[in-house]
């Protein structure tokens, strides 16, 4: 693969992730070719990267053999309808980054046909190489496009198919959104142990690493985190004085209604997205 060219639409955040992702695995940075409108983004990319640039879309798109679809979701109308009409006769395997746009919007947008199309759902850490990224197939795209869209967004972490649009929503609830309930559960346990008497510092190093090595512990063991819970909490301990309290607080079903009130919002966002 490393012999096709990879066009990137937007220069952001999560395209020089996946760029810088995909260089550190030995990716020819001159098959790396990215579309921004910014001159100044452009010169970073190419100097830091070593990619080749443009402020062209459609050049971008007729030069690759695989485009990724790397800009806001308030830009997608735009920018696909434009890339439709610029199609020459070699269609390129489609990868969408853009959050909520649904696969039929970009298809209609892209020109009404059907072209390979792969929906992606990365999350914040895909930006440290560090993400989990749930991907989806439209019926046109082969078993090697697979196996490139994978090992494109492989370069920003983790990553996972799920055969049915609709779960993306679920996705966005779970891994999308889900960086920030650790992060506020970090932001509480960290004031808790300033109060408590320690000093700023040390309350956030404590807090940082033991969210670290929580979650190295349920990711390298062969244990659910159910049986890492029950492992850590001794009878009659103050593991158990703590969960005690979460629980009578119906911690569960706090967790349950927010990750269900996150899904329903995606379906909602993408429901607006494909209207406007």
């Amino acid at each position: 693969m490393t012999r096709e060219t990879i066009a990137f639409i937007g220069g952001g955040h999560m395209a020089s992730s996946l760029i810088a992702g995909l260089v550190s695995d030995g990716y020819d940075p001159t098959h790396l070719l990215v579309s921004e409108p910014e001159a100044d983004k452009r010169d970073q990319l190419a100097s830091h990267y070593g990619v080749r640039v443009t402020a062209d879309n459609a050049l971008a798109q007729n030069e690759a053999d695989v485009v990724l679809l790397c800009v806001k979701p308030q830009m997608a109308h735009a920018v696909c309808t434009g890339l439709g009409q610029a199609l020459t006769t070699k269609v390129p395997l489609y990868i969408s980054v853009m959050a909520g746009i649904r696969e039929a919007s970009i298809q209609a947008w892209l020109g009404g046909g059907h072209r390979p199309l792969v929906r992606t759902m990365p999350n914040t850490p895909a930006m440290i190489q560090a993400g989990a990224i749930v991907l989806h197939a439209s019926p046109e795209v082969s078993a090697g496009q697979r196996n490139r869209a994978e090992t494109i967004m492989r370069a920003g972490g983790l990553t996972r198919w799920v055969e049915r649009e609709e779960l993306l929503d679920a996705v966005t609830a779970v891994s999308g959104s889900g960086p920030a309930y650790f992060f506020l559960l970090m932001e509480e346990l960290e004031k808790v142990a300033i109060t408590l008497g320690l000093d700023a510092e040390s309350a956030r190093l404590l807090t940082i690493q033991t969210a670290l090595g929580a979650a190295r512990m349920a990711m390298e063991s062969s244990h659910d985190p159910a049986e890492l819970r029950r492992r850590v909490t001794s009878p009659g301990g103050t593991t158990e004085s703590a969960l005690r309290v979460l629980m009578a607080g119906d911690f569960s079903r706090l967790i349950d209604e927010a990750v269900r009130a996150a899904q329903a919002r995606s379906e909602e966002l993408s429901t607006l997205l494909a209207k406007s």
